[in-house]
């Protein structure tokens, strides 16, 4: 196989792997998905651990640096460490982390940590007990609560909280968020509403930009950029009085950093995407089934990589919002 980075015809290197574990969840929120959740993927379809590691591994020797796990909810798939001491195997010098709605590392934080995950991204979307159960459909705040403390107890740090703002909805707690950073050290990353919900009922009325965001926060707690936020697509923020804790915006709507965009993501049933917003998948559960080498399957990568578009196309007048939702995906 070629250790030549995944370049597109843009330029672009792709060095950041998203892999979806499942598609299923435990909460409901309301941007995502039914009350009544979604048909779930047959068993059958969903890749195995040693399907993803040899997967991963083939994805490392093309230079890629980070390798993120996401659902769904991944904490919902069975013997999750066990995967992550695969992936660890596959792949000894990647950054390993973990996209969850925390509502299972109370129990998982620890035995994680011990199988090589490096930390978590944990999203939350409210403060509030009751907001915190309209939007999710679950009463569990609580919960999260214990598994950040399990989180940072086991060393999954730096942990950072990812808020999705919704306008007239949870717009009015971004600065008790910021709060909540400077009282834990955490980094809050306020992520703007995409088209990506089940239902596609979304509406552009209910996005709030990140720049309203910042100005929101920065009435309150003065803030200062950080010098380099790196390929990352949030915009980091120190607090300018040197208190503990960051904030982030992500504004995949108003801002797009599609030129800059170094991720693919590989979903729960082996699809490969080389956007969030792609309409289309390229098959790699079958020819990694069927017997393909490694070098087919890389061959396959950099097919569909270099055929990527430059962006997502939102604000077109011709954007087609992705027939799968979020969840499914992967975030």
């Amino acid at each position: 196989m070629s250790a030549e980075p995944i370049v597109d015809r843009l330029g672009r290197v792709a060095t950041d792997l998203r892999v979806s574990v499942t598609d299923r969840c435990n909460l409901r929120c309301t941007y995502c998905m039914p009350a009544d959740g979604l048909p779930w993927l047959p068993r059958a379809e969903i890749l195995d651990y040693e399907e993803i590691a040899r997967l991963v591994g083939i994805f490392r020797s093309m230079g890629v640096r980070t390798v993120r796990l996401t659902g769904g909810e991944p904490t919902v798939r069975r013997n999750l460490p066990e995967l992550v001491s695969q992936l660890r195997n596959a792949a000894p010098d990647v950054d390993l982390s973990m996209t969850t709605n925390g509502l299972m590392l109370d129990t998982l934080a620890a035995p994680l940590a011990e199988a090589g995950l490096d930390r978590v991204n944990v999203s939350i979307d409210s403060l509030l007990r009751h907001r915190f159960a309209e939007m999710t459909r679950r009463d569990a705040l609580e919960r999260v609560f214990v598994g950040l403390r399990a989180a940072e107890a086991a060393g999954l740090t730096p942990i950072k909280l990812n808020c999705v703002v919704l306008r007239d909805t949870n717009d009015d707690e971004v600065a008790d968020f910021a709060a909540y950073a400077r009282d834990t050290g955490y980094e809050i990353r306020f992520i703007e509403y995409m088209p990506l919900d089940a239902d596609h009922t979304w509406e552009r009325a209910k996005v709030v930009p990140g720049r309203e965001v910042l100005e929101r926060i920065a009435a309150r707690f003065p803030l200062v950029p950080e010098e380099d936020d790196g390929p990352a697509p949030a915009r980091t923020f120190r607090f300018a009085d040197g208190a503990p804790g960051s904030v982030g915006v992500i504004n995949s709507v108003t801002e797009p950093f599609c030129e800059s965009c170094d991720r693919m993501r590989i979903t729960a049933d082996g699809q490969f995407r080389s956007c969030l917003f792609s309409l289309t998948e390229t098959d790699l559960r079958t020819p990694l089934r069927d017997g393909s080498s490694d070098a087919d399957l890389e061959a396959a990568v950099r097919e569909t990589m270099w055929d990527k578009g430059p962006g997502h196309r939102i604000n077109h007048p011709d954007f087609v919002q992705p027939q799968r939702a979020m969840s499914a995906i992967g975030g």
